[in-house]
């Protein structure tokens, strides 16, 4: 009875401590702490556009590089947090779920030369043989100060694969009259023959992605029908995205040269302002393909400099007019470079004297792509909505990520066992 009773303390103490350490680690996906920490990238090396996701085992690299503005050395660290599919920590221990160290310092760095702005630029491949992950699943890569959590500087999301399980699918119109010309709907289904697969309303999780962003993924699907080891997503009122239109662009790989989106440029000794063109409303506009690279950024530089390290900021204006203010609403420019979030650092302000929003971004050079949309400010965590400054045509070139997860029978995780990105145009029908 001893024996029973001490097996049981430590029971509830290890649950206690995995309960504490999940409530340390809930912090914002996706989000930058600091305002001295710019340009955070983080994407497989071959292709800075695509989404950060390697197959387990598989030795695939991902790399990380962002800017420090102080432009002075720190002692940056980075780990892991295993997270569930909805990103909430799941009660494993670190050991169960890392290979080798718990952190890790970030050493490679270099101080900017060229550039008028100083800064410092680091940069890590990750993961490396000093820690990898040893299970499929979402992971929260955490960068802080001095081996100290507490001083968190930044956080992205990493994927990680192990494909026991097989998903397809197209990309249709919908047939609801008030959608059909404006959204776009995803048919998938997955292959579960590789899982042991007892209830798929309980152990099967979808997430699907419209351009890579989490703020408007779907999930909380339910399958339509099962047939044998396939389960069929198809049903009318599911998988149903606003098509929204091609995002907007400007060139800032070189400021000497004004761009066909740069209105004029201001040169300062100890800087540069760019003034790019008025951005008009799009809402009532007719759809026109304009090749772009889904609301990412990319950094690169016409002079033949290095962008990491020679490559120059500027403070970069956008303008866009409206005759009056939306009543209730609050503007904003989004995307990557705005790390899809809403704050008050892409909160256009309205001037009445010019009767348009103006609102300004520290910019690395590099080629951007951007929206604008409402949030209404009057409801608690109201969501991102462009239908009234961009439109919506379903015509539009979107790519849609379908991410699977499964949690066996007893699992403590959810695990990432198959992944797709279906094209709008090139995989419709």
């Amino acid at each position: 009875m001893k024996i029973r009773a001490c097996l049981l303390s430590i029971t509830v103490i290890q649950l206690l401590t995995l309960h504490v350490a999940a409530q340390e680690n809930r912090v914002t996906p996706d989000h930058i702490y600091y305002n001295n920490i710019r340009s955070v990238k983080f994407s497989p090396a071959s292709d800075p556009l695509a989404l950060p996701i390697i197959q387990l085992g598989s030795g695939e690299k991902l790399q990380l590089s962002f800017d420090d503005m102080d432009n002075d050395t720190k002692n940056y660290y980075f780990t892991f947090v295993l997270c569930n599919a909805d990103w909430t920590p799941a009660p494993v221990n670190t050991f169960d779920y890392l290979q080798g160290f718990s952190e890790n310092r970030i050493q490679d760095y270099r101080f900017s030369s060229v550039a008028l702005q100083r800064y410092t630029h680091y940069s890590v491949m990750v993961p490396n043989n000093n820690s990898y992950p040893k299970k499929a699943g979402n992971y929260l890569l955490k960068v802080y100060l001095d081996s100290d959590t507490t001083q968190l500087a930044f956080t992205r999301r990493m994927l990680v694969v192990d494909n026991r399980a097989g998903v397809s699918g197209f990309i249709q119109q919908p047939v609801s009259p008030k959608l059909f010309r404006t959204s776009q709907k995803v048919n998938f289904s997955v292959s579960t023959g590789g899982l042991n697969v007892n209830n798929p309303f309980d152990q099967i999780k979808v997430y699907i992605l419209q351009n890579y962003r989490w703020d408007n993924a779907i999930s909380g699907i339910k399958p339509m029908f099962l047939k044998g080891t396939d389960i069929v997503y198809n049903t009318e009122v599911d998988c149903v995205f606003p098509a929204g239109k091609e995002w907007r662009w400007v060139d800032l790989r070189s400021f000497r040269l004004q761009t066909e989106r740069v209105d004029h440029s201001d040169y300062r000794r100890t800087g540069t302002d760019v003034y790019v063109k008025p951005d008009l409303d799009r809402s009532n506009t007719i759809y026109q393909y304009i090749k772009d690279i889904n609301g990412r950024f990319q950094l690169a530089t016409l002079d033949n400099y290095d962008p990491n390290f020679e490559g120059d900021y500027a403070t970069v204006h956008f303008t866009y007019p409206a005759r009056e203010p939306y009543a209730g609403y609050d503007l904003y420019i989004f995307g990557e470079l705005t790390s899809y979030e809403c704050n008050e650092g892409n909160k256009m302000t309205y001037n009445p004297e010019r009767q348009v929003y103006e609102g300004s971004l520290l910019l690395k050079q590099g080629f951007y792509n951007y929206i604008y949309g409402l949030v209404d400010r009057t409801i608690p965590n109201a969501t991102f909505d462009t239908e009234y400054t961009e439109g919506n045509w379903w015509e539009t070139e979107n790519n849609y990520t379908i991410l699977i997860y499964y949690r066996p029978l007893g699992g403590r995780s959810d695990e990432l066992v198959a992944t797709t990105t279906l094209n709008s145009m090139l995989n419709r029908k």
